[in-house]
């Protein structure tokens, strides 16, 4: 029977998602953005965009000076930035000749397609279903929302653990409690993606940042060291943040808007029930359990002893070591083996052909993705080759640097610059080696420490992730939510995203001012504020 248009008392959550002058904007741009072809034609007409414009800057020879000091690994002898132009007879050899490998060496491709295969036994031995239920069963959906886009900020420190493994499981544990998947995606997403510099621990990205501002800061005063903790406090702290606003964001606006799930928009989608988990089931879960653990003990033994055989051959050090350039292969192994327990005790792996089936299905859901990364590795590709986004990025620089600002509202412009970066260079090392030379100089020079100049970096590289098809796995989110809304297009996505993006660069911030400016707190151990020559 249809239930009845239900009045919606004023001031509520659900009436500020539905009539509030910010969703009628969420709306607009969301309608503009599914005007927009198949996500597949955009990053094709994408392609031949880049080429076009890569040909036309080409002809009038456009370039900038290149920021980084002489002898720097791809600095050209002239010291300047060209636009490569792919309209040319080169041009058109590099397209030919590195279509298979723009292709088979676009990283995410092979990280989510070897992770998947475990993760797919883990789901079809019903491991999962069974792990979620009980996780859920009882918990209030506040909790479940805060938790998840804890796990992701967290799960940062495991490089593609989240982007892999946690969104299309926060999609399917919202399905679970009958809540609109799209919400667990988004909230799952805006945890990973947009929280991506906060963390409790320090992650890969901390060595690789602080050793680009070292170099930049020794531009100007050559003793300068720059360690990888230095932001350390105020990752630690802005975590929480993150949390709170994810949350708050998913719940007071991006779930009130996206309304009652409809299953059948979905696509390719096996629901998950909501039954009790059984004795049988229960006994499972412990086995897989003891698995895990086993396989986790395992593990520490390569990694924990200073001798260990997966720390770094040359430092000993963990961060750069081929435990952490391998995380996919123990991601793939981490699954598995629960998986293949748990299948075992429950009986829905009882042969090597049901395994064989399970990676089978998980494979067999990637084919939109697979055609998907074809083309958005050319488009990344070509977009590199051309130094397009390398001459923005300076250009926009040297546009702030015009504006002659001293004070700390430089860092709101600094902030939004590099945001606006991000948006063409989704690597945060890749828009930070050629960003750096330009900031870190030019704001010590008006007195403003490398430390706190990378802490204000790291905000305006992570919020802008959940909106750009830049970002390395943006094509994954988007096969992923289309599971759960078929026809859903990339101005869907964007618009979902859009208010994360929003209430994070205005609250991460405030909360740098707050921390920086007002509290006076370091943001990270024995790191400077100001900088005195």
């Amino acid at each position: 029977m249809t239930q009845p248009h239900q009045t919606i008392s004023k001031g509520s959550p659900s009436d500020i998602a539905s009539s509030g002058a910010f969703v009628r904007f969420l709306n607009i741009v969301e309608r503009l953005g599914n005007l927009l072809p198949h996500p597949i034609t955009l990053f094709a007409l994408f392609c031949v965009a880049v080429i076009l414009a890569s040909g036309i800057a080409g002809y009038f020879e456009l370039s900038v000076i290149d920021p980084r000091p002489e002898g720097t690994t791809g600095r050209s002898p002239d010291g300047l930035i060209h636009v490569v132009s792919l309209l040319s007879a080169e041009g058109l050899q590099r397209i030919v000749s590195g279509l298979v490998t723009n292709f088979t060496g676009f990283t995410p491709l092979g990280t989510v397609l070897v992770a998947l295969l475990g993760v797919g036994i883990a789901e079809r031995s019903g491991l999962l279903s069974a792990a979620m239920r009980l996780l859920v069963m009882g918990s209030s959906k506040r909790l479940v929302t805060y938790t998840i886009v804890f796990a992701g900020i967290i799960s940062n420190t495991a490089a593609e653990l989240g982007y892999v493994v946690l969104i299309p499981m926060a999609a399917m544990i919202f399905h679970s409690l009958g809540r609109h998947p799209l919400a667990g995606l988004a909230a799952a997403f805006a945890g990973v993606s947009g929280g991506y510099s906060a963390n409790l621990l320090l992650g890969t990205v901390d060595p690789l940042l602080s050793g680009i501002t070292e170099a930049a800061a020794q531009m100007i005063d050559p003793e300068y060291t720059v360690g990888p903790e230095v932001n350390w406090y105020f990752m630690f702290a802005s975590t929480f943040l993150i949390t709170l606003l994810g949350g708050l964001v998913t719940e007071k606006i991006v779930e009130p808007k996206l309304g009652k799930y409809d299953a059948s928009e979905a696509s390719d989608l096996d629901v998950q029930t909501m039954d009790k988990v059984n004795d049988i089931e229960k006994r499972g879960l412990k086995m897989a359990a003891f698995a895990a653990i086993a396989f986790s003990a395992l593990l520490a033994l390569t990694i924990i002893p200073e001798n260990g055989p997966l720390r770094h051959p040359e430092t000993g050090l963990v961060a750069g070591s081929p435990f952490l350039k391998g995380i996919v292969a123990f991601i793939f192994i981490g699954f598995a083996i629960p998986g293949l327990v748990y299948g075992k005790v429950v009986g829905t792996m009882k042969k090597d052909v049901d395994v064989i089936n399970a990676m089978s299905h998980s494979m067999s859901t990637m084919g939109m993705y697979i055609v998907l990364v074809f083309f958005a590795a050319q488009f990344v590709a070509f977009f590199n080759w051309t130094n397009l986004g390398a001459v923005l990025a300076v250009g926009g620089a040297q546009a702030l640097n015009a504006i002659g600002l001293t004070g700390p509202l430089v860092f709101v412009l600094f902030i939004m610059l590099c945001g606006f970066i991000n948006l063409m260079l989704g690597s945060a090392s890749a828009q930070w080696a050629v960003t750096a030379p330009i900031f870190v100089p030019m704001l010590m020079l008006v007195g403003y420490a490398p430390e706190t100049i990378q802490a204000a970096y790291r905000i305006g590289d992570s919020v802008t992730n959940l909106i750009t098809p830049m970002m390395s796995y943006f094509g994954l989110i988007l096969a992923v939510a289309c599971r759960y809304k078929k026809d859903l297009g990339i101005g869907t996505l964007i618009a979902t995203m859009l208010p994360y993006t929003i209430v994070f660069f205005i609250g991460w911030t405030l909360f740098f001012f707050l921390w920086v400016f007002v509290l006076g707190l370091p943001v990270g151990p024995n790191a400077a504020t100001y900088y005195t020559p």
